[in-house]
This record gives C-alpha cells, structure tokens and sequence, in this order.
C-alpha cells in the first residue's frame, strides 16, 4: 500500500492458509462476522472489490470494465440503435442515495468520474439504477478513443441511502481496443481532386478570400466566377469561355467536363456507401462528440452546433451521408485528432450547406446543392458544390 497525496489503489498479496479462508468463509455463511475488511486509512484510494472501512459503510463491490480490463470496446449500440461510448458502472455493497451520485443533482463536481490517464476528462452523465444499487457513467461521446487508457473514479462524495459516506475513493483502469472502425476506402475524386472549389453555376465573392488550389466552373460561362486573381494564392482558375478573371484564368472546357463529371461520380459513390456503422447518430446534432473513423448515415440534417472532433490515424476514412442540410455554427471548430487528414474526411450532403461566421472546416463536401461560406469562415478540404459556392472573405486550402 502506498500512502501519500496521490490517490492510490489497495490490493492485498496476502494469501491466507486454506484452513483460516475455509473459517472465514463459515463465518461469513452463518453470520458470525458482517464484513472482512482491510486495514486501510480513510481517504486511501482502493481498487473495486477491496473490502473496507465498517459494514454501515458503502463501497464499490464490482465495476464494469473491470480492473485493468483490455481490449474494451469503444463504443457499444443499444437495441434502438443509439450509439455511445463504452458505458462504465459500478455496484455498490448498500442502497446508494442517489442524490450524491446522479450528475442531475450531484452538482458541478461529478461524483463518478472517468478520464484518460493522460487526465483529459470524458464527457458524460451518471445515473443510479431503480434499484439504488448501481450507477452507469455514459459518455456523451459517440465512442472512446481506440488503444487508450481509461481511469474511473467514484468519490466519498457518494453516500448510502442511510446517508453514510464511502470511507475511501474506489478507482479502477481499463484500456481500450486498438482497432478503428474502418472498411472504408476513400472516395475516388478522380480530376476532380486538383480542385479547391468546383461547381456548376459558379461562385460569388466577398472579397478578400484566399484560396489554395484550382478553382472552376462547368458548364456556366467564366463570367460566373467573382474571385480575382490576387485571392488565388496558389492554383489556376479554369472556365468553359474566354470569360473570367485575368490573368489567372485558363479556358478548359474539356478538363471541366471531366472534372464535373467525377465531382458527381463521387458524391453517387459516397451517397451509395451500404451497411454504415452509425445511423441517425445524436438526431443529426454532432457537436460536442468525438467521431471514429467509419459510415455515418443521417435521414435528416446535422448541425454542428459546437465543435466536434473526428479522432483517428493518417490513413482512416469518414464517410457522413446526410439527407438534409449540413450547418456548422459560427466560431465553431471541425478537429482532427491522431493524425486525421482532412482528405479523407467526405460529407455528402442532399441539401444546403452553410459554414457559420468564423467556424473552421475540415473535409471535402460533396453537395448535391449551394455551400455558403459565411463571413471568415475557412476550410481545409474541398467545396464541390453541384449547384454554386458563395464566398465572405473566406480561407480555402484544398488538402
């Protein structure tokens, strides 16, 4: 046992004769003893199952993970198909008042806890069984990240329903399973992919935008096109006619036939993704998640109204099929994590799409409709837009 300002966990190495074990055990069965307990300071952090402090005390009897568990799932799918994060639980020795326990009225400072043990809290919510007997901690993100370490807590805060509190804080680890939701190929842009922003009917501008990477129009006339060349930083503005910015503009009517052509080509192929690993995640509202690599099929829009993260390695794959409208509020951020690259993020949209004041993309849109660029907004990614492209002073990098 270790004592000291950290919080610490108790695990006895002391294996009894098997005479004193088969003694304890007969007390136990006909009462003559109500709890074997360890001799272990108050305030001392115990593993769950570690028997101590009086028998009027609660504690932690059994969690779910278990203690230093592997190889746990990161998300879990509940028969009316919701999916969250691992769900985590712990069983108390006594009814619990669930008062001191619930997130809905424990207050700011949760009394059941899980983070990373890196020490980033996980996000979530608890709430007691009818019985009193055990509290589940759901994370509000759709899963926990692959191949990390999870700690969860459960404090003295916590009291039996007689009002008494744990003598010591129970808390136990898990690490979860390396493997990614994946399957998924990226999406074949083919010529498309040299574009920054590609449509039909063009674009419109308020400038000043700054764009990195080819920007075009088809089958429209270039006078449709209202970037000028000094917003071009890198890239070529392609048109069908001998309309359109100077000097930066190229006529290519053949190229940006081919190029439209596999900008449709792309969104059916994205669009036609079968058997998706998430469906009608969250009702369409995604902010504040944390998104595995994978299909995620939506029958309705999505908004973004805080960020979202998407977390995975360099070479994993999302694939968002919307039905309705894509919306990210103003100020609001689309993360990459682990390595994600914006390239391999797709998000197919059947409506509108609008990209608030100042929010940060990533990813390439492949709208069957407009995308709005409001005021200051930026992407990295790519706006392939079957209808028009509006631009407020805008920053577009394609990947």
């Amino acid at each position: 046992m270790k004592e000291g300002k950290k919080m610490t966990r108790f695990e006895s190495s002391y294996k009894p004769p098997m005479f004193m074990a088969l003694l304890f055990a007969a007390l136990l069965a006909g009462g003559g003893i109500g709890r074997v307990f360890a001799a272990i300071d108050p305030g001392v952090t115990v593993a769950p199952g570690t028997l101590v402090g009086a028998a009027t005390e609660p504690t932690v009897i059994s969690s779910s993970p278990g203690n230093r568990a592997t190889n746990v799932p990161t998300s879990t799918n509940t028969s009316d198909n919701v999916v969250t994060g691992t769900a985590v639980t712990a069983t108390f020795s006594h009814l619990m008042d669930p008062e001191t326990v619930d997130s809905f009225s424990a207050g700011n400072l949760l009394t059941f806890t899980v983070r990373e043990t890196n020490g980033n809290e996980v996000p979530g919510t608890v709430v007691m069984n009818d019985e009193n007997t055990v509290a589940t901690f759901t994370p509000t993100w759709s899963a926990l990240n692959p191949n990390t370490s999870y700690t969860a807590t459960v404090t003295t805060a916590a009291k039996n329903a007689a009002g008494v509190a744990m003598a010591n804080p129970i808390e136990w680890t898990f690490t979860t399973n390396a493997v990614e939701i994946t399957g998924q190929t990226p999406v074949p842009l083919g010529t498309a992919a040299s574009f920054a922003i590609l449509t039909k009917s063009g674009n419109t501008d308020v400038f000043p935008s700054a764009i990195n990477g080819n920007v075009g129009a088809s089958p429209i006339t270039g006078a449709a096109i209202h970037l000028t060349c000094a917003e071009m930083l890198t890239g070529i503005i392609y048109t069908v006619d001998a309309a359109g910015p100077l000097p930066c503009r190229v006529t290519a009517p053949t190229l940006l036939t081919k190029a439209v052509g596999d900008m449709q080509i792309a969104y059916t192929n994205a669009a036609g993704r079968k058997l998706p690993n998430f469906t009608d995640l969250g009702a369409g509202k995604i902010g504040g998640l944390t998104l595995l690599p994978g299909l995620y099929k939506w029958h309705t829009g999505v908004l973004i109204s805080t960020n979202v993260t998407l977390s995975g390695g360099p070479t994993a794959v999302w694939i968002f099929q919307i039905a309705g409208t894509l919306t990210q509020a103003s100020a609001t951020r689309v993360i990459l994590k682990g390595g994600a690259l914006p390239k391999n993020i797709f998000w197919q949209t059947s409506g509108a799409v609008a990209i608030g004041t100042t929010a940060h993309f990533n990813g390439v849109i492949l709208a069957k409709t407009m995308i709005a660029m409001k005021t200051g907004a930026s992407a990295n990614g790519r706006l392939l837009a079957q209808t028009a492209v509006t631009l407020q002073k805008n920053a577009v990098k394609r990947p």
